[in-house]
Order: structure tokens, then C-alpha cells, then sequence
């Protein structure tokens, strides 16, 4: 009986990960296909007036782990009073030193995802201003010179959505090697804390052993 109850629990848990991996799978991959879409999953506010959408390229990393990363800014190492002074305090104080490196990293991040988020605005701005200049010499063009007029359009535009994804992908790039260094430093904080703590604890358990 004890056998079938363990079979039954580990077969939930295996179906209840691979879908929690499915999910995240989806939401890592999926690529957006407008400038909307790209506004939204980095949190950048489109630019006013936007008409044309640049498709970002396959597989760029999308400035969107701010809001994960600063998730990670609780303490963990926070622990019940020992009922020893010292190692209260030193307790308490590890614990204030942590939470003042998270924050500074936090603000790492921040500053890291909005500097992105300009950039690729200003990137989108640029793309729309000469796609409506390349549209604008088409709609004042001559008939006769209408297709020549098109075709050039058509080059500029091109070259307008390739800068703008080129500057984006920069951006992104940039910011993501910022946020992944803020997060290795709050880690670190957190295991200096949890050792420090842990630590302490024992000290306190050994003295009163005494």
C-alpha cells in the first residue's frame, strides 16, 4: 500500500514539473512579432505615434528579468532569536548588511533595464521617422517615377529595421550582463549571510551546551 501511495505521489510531482517546464519554455521562447509585443515583455513604452513595428531577432534575450531578479531580494537568512545576546547581534547584523548589498544590486538592475529600455525606444523612434520619410518621397513622387520612388523606399525601410534591431539587440545584451552580475553579488551577499548566521547559531547552541 505504502508503495502504490509513493508510485501515485511521484508520478504528480514528475507531471506537475514537466508542466511547470512547459510553461516556462513557452515564456522564454516565444518570440514577439511587433513592436507592441517587444514594448510589453521588456517593459519599455512605445514611442509615440509608432506605426511600424520592428520584429526582434530570433533568439534575443529580452530584457525581462528585472522583476524575477528583485524578487530575489528577501532575506532568507533571518533567524528566530537565539536568546544569545552576541549572536543576536551579529545576526541581526549580518542580516543588515545583506539586505543593504541586495538593494544596491536591485538598484544595479533597475537603472540597467531602463537605460535599455531608452535606448531602444530612441532606436524605435529613429526606425519610424525614416520609414515615414521613405514613405512620404513615395507619396510625393511624380506616377512615372512612383516605382523607382517604391523601390527606394523599400531599401530604406530595410535599413531602418535592420539599425534598429542591431542598436536593440546592444541594449539588451548590455543590460542582461549587468543584471546577471547584480544577481551573482546578491547571492553572494545571501550565502555570506546564511554562513554568517549559521555561524552565530552555533556559537550560541555551544555556549549554552555549557
Amino acid at each position: 500500500m505504502n508503495k502504490l501511495l509513493a508510485t501515485l505521489i511521484a508520478g504528480l510531482f514528475a507531471t506537475s514539473v514537466y508542466a511547470q517546464t512547459q510553461a516556462q519554455s513557452t515564456t522564454s521562447t516565444g518570440a514577439p512579432t511587433t513592436s507592441t509585443a517587444t514594448s510589453t515583455a521588456t517593459g519599455m513604452t512605445p514611442a509615440a505615434g509608432t506605426q511600424t513595428g520592428v520584429t526582434p531577432a530570433a533568439g534575443t534575450t529580452v530584457v525581462g528579468t528585472t522583476s524575477s531578479a528583485q524578487g530575489t531580494s528577501a532575506t532568507g537568512t533571518t533567524a528566530a532569536s537565539t536568546g544569545n545576546a552576541d549572536a543576536d547581534k551579529d545576526i541581526t547584523k549580518a542580516n543588515q548588511k545583506e539586505a543593504k548589498e541586495i538593494a544596491k544590486q536591485d538598484e544595479k538592475i533597475t537603472k540597467a533595464t531602463n537605460q535599455a529600455n531608452e535606448k531602444k525606444a530612441k532606436a524605435q523612434q529613429k526606425a519610424d521617422k525614416k520609414i515615414a520619410d521613405a514613405n512620404e518621397k513615395v507619396m510625393k513622387a511624380d506616377p512615372e517615377d512612383k516605382a523607382k520612388a517604391s523601390a527606394k523606399a523599400e531599401k530604406k525601410i530595410a535599413e531602418a529595421h535592420a539599425d534598429a534591431h542591431e542598436t536593440m539587440i546592444k541594449a539588451d545584451e548590455k543590460a542582461q550582463k549587468k543584471i546577471v552580475e547584480a544577481n551573482a553579488e546578491k547571492a553572494k551577499a545571501q550565502n555570506k549571510a546564511a554562513e554568517k548566521t549559521g555561524k552565530a547559531v552555533a556559537e550560541a547552541h555551544k555556549d549554552a551546551a555549557k
